[in-house]
């Protein structure tokens, strides 16, 4: 009888893993433990600072830093999270900003610098609509998942563990917040607080539309130990979660399953705009240009000291092929 190793993977709670949670898909030869519990930034935090699991979904800019740092992890090229990101840069309506230049001198919210939502819209801000990230003073609230060193000339405030960008966005103590969520100002229809781009999701497909970029959250890491001493877990992991969001994929074309009047309209619509597979996992040719463009955006903002390319930061799946008695790629 072969023998399976146990692993943990920490991940969201979404549809294209749950066939892997709920044992529809047994990865080859593990016996996985999935946890879904936990929000993003406690995961993020757990993974990256104490190696709490054998793998997890984690920030793709945090990891690309960590990696430059020395952290021994690797990633597989599966992308859990993705989302456009024009729809996230909430405004105080009080200050006079109509337009991206208008940020410019201001002073602007985060959750933490690392966060991916923002690190693409800092990215996007600079490179389609002229504003300079280091033209911004920012506010964090959080400590950051991975410790960098600030770039020279980078106006980055740490915010008292009592204050709440949230607020400080509603009360006028900030002008402007790129968050990752839905803020409650935004939910609750705080007539204080409104949205940089209105109408987001035009900017969003003229965006995807420019540059073919439907941005990357976060990548599937996993221990350099875990690879070290069982290589071919990468692979048998990877067409897992392949398999995971195919069967997903397949079950959510029925329009039955969600409580939305017009889904299937909507899901009609995405693969006008964005394809059949727009979740799709590997170094293709779409998911290099995304993740080049993002680990562009680390280097150029000063977060790694030198470029990051892909095939340092992902696990070459060419590797690991072993066949023995108990294991079978």
């Amino acid at each position: 009888m072969s023998v399976k190793i146990p692993l943990t993977l920490a991940c969201g709670d979404y549809e294209i893993v749950r066939p892997l949670k709920e044992g529809v898909v047994k990865p080859d030869g593990i016996d996985l433990t999935v946890l879904t519990s936990m929000d993003s930034t406690t995961r993020h935090w757990r993974f990256l600072r104490n190696g709490d699991f054998d793998m997890a979904e984690t920030s793709a800019s945090s990891y690309v830093v960590a990696r430059d740092y020395g952290y021994e992890l690797n990633a597989l090229p599966v992308f859990l999270h993705r989302r456009f990101r024009h729809g996230f840069v909430y405004i105080n309506t009080s200050k006079g900003i109509t337009k991206p230049s208008d940020l410019i001198g201001r002073k602007v919210g985060i959750k933490s610098f690392l966060v991916t939502a923002g690190h693409w819209m800092r990215g996007i801000l600079e490179h389609e609509y002229g504003v300079p990230h280091k033209s911004i003073d920012w506010y964090a609230e959080l400590d950051e998942d991975v410790d960098f060193v600030p770039p020279p000339g980078l106006r980055l405030n740490r915010l008292p563990h009592d204050k709440s960008v949230e607020t400080m966005l509603a009360e006028g103590e900030i002008d402007a917040l790129i968050h990752s969520s839905l803020i409650k100002p935004i939910v609750n229809k705080d007539p204080r607080v409104g949205r940089l781009f209105p109408d987001y999701k035009a900017e969003e497909q003229a965006y995807y539309k420019k540059t073919g970029i439907f941005p990357i959250m976060h990548v599937l890491g996993i221990k350099n130990e875990v690879l070290a001493q069982h290589p071919w877990v990468a692979i048998n992991m990877f067409h897992a979660f392949n398999e995971a969001k195919a069967i997903a994929m397949k079950r959510m074309e029925n329009p039955r399953l969600v409580p939305l009047a017009w889904y299937r309209e909507a899901w009609e619509e995405q693969e006008e705009v964005l394809g059949k597979d727009p979740w799709e996992y590997g170094l293709t040719g779409k998911n290099r240009h995304t993740l080049e463009t993002l680990a562009g955006y680390s280097h150029e903002q000063g977060l790694t000291r030198r470029p990051m390319p892909l095939d340092e930061l992902f696990v070459d799946l060419s590797q690991g092929r072993k066949r023995g008695d108990e294991f079978r790629i």
